[in-house]
């Protein structure tokens, strides 16, 4: 039985209050053995739009679900249409410096690992190794029939072919890459099958209402396990995928640190909450470790 997706989450008055000091977070990544769990917010300033932050895409639109998109034709053609409009905006992001600041805290020995919420692998271009993505990636698409994984950029090219001159105007791009547009700019996009088997293709990410797959879910406890302590990074930890291994982590009696500028569901849970932007934030935190953070024109997709 699957249970209904979690879209939103109302904070309560008696969470403890966040801090504009990022100290904590320094002394946690000075000691070492920090495990990074990064939310939509680390790739704001990157031009890709959160979830529930202010101004965030689930105030003007609800997301594709994985019983939407497996019901029928038309919602995978609404899917597809969307998607392909946003990924050539998306897949033009560069990561900001927040992504640098990981990458650069992993390159001195810092961290015990990454594991992100976020499908646009800006982490990695960032320069971050072995990171996991805990919701899949928009880079790959998946055959449901025959299992077959292809590159983004080979879908991307026969949508091209298949929808000549599809260039509707968006009025936003969201976070999984979908872009806003009405039923009547997507009415005549074409949908391609798999090329190997004639099946249904899906981005290979985790829907809203779609289970993360078992075996990612215990890796990323074990990395809970050997870790010294729990960094999160711009996530509101409204849904329990990432909730839970901050729940872990505190059980377990290892501190957990949110960056973060509005309150999240994790808040109870954790050490302190630093109420700054990220990229400010994380910058500060290498300046204090004598870390330099590389500039954008270091990184390219």
């Amino acid at each position: 039985m699957r249970m209904r997706p979690t879209l939103s989450w109302t904070p309560t008055d008696d969470l403890p209050p966040g801090t504009t000091d990022p100290a904590p977070v320094a002394d946690a990544l000075s000691t070492g053995g920090v495990l990074v769990l990064s939310g939509a917010g680390i790739s704001t300033e990157s031009g890709i739009p959160d979830y529930r932050g202010e101004g965030g895409s689930l105030s003007r639109h609800t997301p594709m679900t994985y019983q939407d998109f497996t019901a029928g034709a038309q919602a995978r053609r609404r899917y597809w249409a969307r998607s392909h409009l946003g990924w050539r905006t998306f897949g033009r992001a560069l990561p900001n410096a927040g992504h640098r600041a990981v990458a650069a805290f992993g390159r001195h020995g810092l961290l015990s690992g990454v594991i992100t919420q976020n499908v646009d692998g800006l982490h990695q271009v960032a320069g971050s190794e072995d990171v996991v993505e805990l919701h899949g990636s928009l880079a790959r698409v998946v055959c449901l029939a025959c299992g077959a994984f292809s590159p983004r950029r080979e879908l991307a090219e026969r949508l091209e072919e298949a929808n000549p001159g599809f260039a509707p105007v968006a009025a936003g791009i969201n976070p999984d890459g979908d872009a806003d547009l009405t039923d009547a700019q997507v009415a005549d996009f074409r949908v391609v099958p798999c090329a190997s088997c004639g099946g249904i293709l899906k981005p290979d990410v985790v829907f809203f209402g779609e289970n993360v797959p078992p075996r990612r879910v215990e890796h990323c406890r074990e990395l809970v396990r050997e870790s010294a302590s729990l960094l999160v990074l711009g996530s509101s930890l409204t849904v329990m995928s990432g909730l839970r291994f901050v729940r872990q982590a505190a059980q377990d009696g290892k501190p957990v640190l949110i960056v973060n500028r509005e309150p999240t569901r994790g808040d109870r849970h954790a050490f302190t909450r630093v109420s700054l932007s990220l990229g400010a934030a994380l910058t500060t935190v290498a300046e204090r470790l004598g870390i330099t953070v590389g500039s954008q024109a270091a990184v390219r997709r």
